[in-house]
């Protein structure tokens, strides 16, 4: 079982047709072709189903779990390698949230890229749920998500930030500095779309509570959000650090006082997979700073 035929699987199964793979993967279609069917040989079953619309088989979908973990420890192999020439060569796959990102680790890439610039850095931004899973399955070394972290992983803690509230000019709570969440049960909540964990940190919160969420809508851009918030439709919370970054004099921001309405970022890797050099110089450079105290 050769690692370009897993190689082929894997972008097969990420572009979701044969033309596709061979164009991503710069070879011709029938090399594609080839190396799956050498594939499916040596596994002595079919792992594509090539009926209609390409699927992978049952057993395609295992194999290429597999194929995922052992390229990924190959890369880990040239990495460590790379580290004897001083890290000189290497590739570092990053998933990043798409909440907070640009205030967390953008001055932290261009600083790692400016001391490495022969590690090639694949970064992508998605929510944390998605995030957990593609570090599952080996397509980022590292991602990010919000405390609690599943036993699936090793973390290490970037941010804990207060929840801001954020509420309309004409909101009676608006003049004040801080507030309780049960001040907001009668008021309408705006939230992210689904995938953002921050959207788990205020519903448990309004359970704990027995309160009732007042759903006034969703939406995975945060300017939107604002937006929506200084039209009056309802409450939004923020990290504070989010909230300091910009422009909010169209509105409050109101800080929560109760101690679980905390947002609590933190860097993943799947348990008992060594990490590479490159990952683990990432992780040196955006060691968590102290929390930040409540004002």
């Amino acid at each position: 079982m050769e690692l370009r035929n897993l190689r082929c699987l894997v972008e097969l199964a990420r572009a979701g047709g044969f033309s596709a793979a061979a164009r991503a993967l710069h070879v011709t279609q029938s090399t594609v072709s080839k190396s799956i069917r050498q594939l499916e040989d040596d596994c002595g079953v079919p792992l594509v189903d090539r009926r209609g619309l390409l699927r992978l088989t049952d057993a395609g979908e295992i194999v290429l779990r597999h194929a995922n973990t052992m390229l990924s420890e190959q890369e880990h192999l040239t990495a460590e390698l790379a580290a004897l020439r001083g890290l000189q060569r290497g590739q570092l796959k990053l998933g990043l949230p798409v909440l907070a990102s640009s205030v967390l680790f953008a001055e932290s890439v261009a600083e790692f890229r400016k001391r490495y610039p022969g590690i090639e850095v694949q970064l992508q931004e998605h929510g944390s749920r998605l995030l957990e899973e593609l570090v599952r399955k080996g397509e980022f070394e590292i991602g990010a998500t919000l405390q609690p972290i599943h036993e699936d992983f090793e973390w290490q803690p970037i941010r804990e930030e207060p929840l801001v509230a954020l509420l309309s000019l004409e909101h009676p709570l608006s003049g004040r500095s801080s507030l309780r969440l049960a001040e907001l049960a009668d008021t309408p909540t705006i939230l992210f779309e689904d995938g953002i964990l921050l959207n788990s940190v205020i519903t448990a919160a309004y359970r704990r509570r027995k309160m009732t969420l007042i759903d006034a809508g969703r939406s995975g851009n945060t300017d939107f959000i604002i937006a929506m918030v200084t039209a009056g439709l309802g409450v939004a919370f923020l990290p504070r650090i989010i909230v300091a970054s910009r422009d909010h004099r169209s509105l409050r921001a109101v800080e929560v006082e109760d101690k679980d309405m905390w947002w609590k970022m933190a860097l993943i890797w799947r348990r008992g997979r060594a990490l590479s050099p490159a990952a683990r110089r990432w992780l040196e450079m955006v060691e968590a700073p102290s929390r930040p105290k409540a004002t």
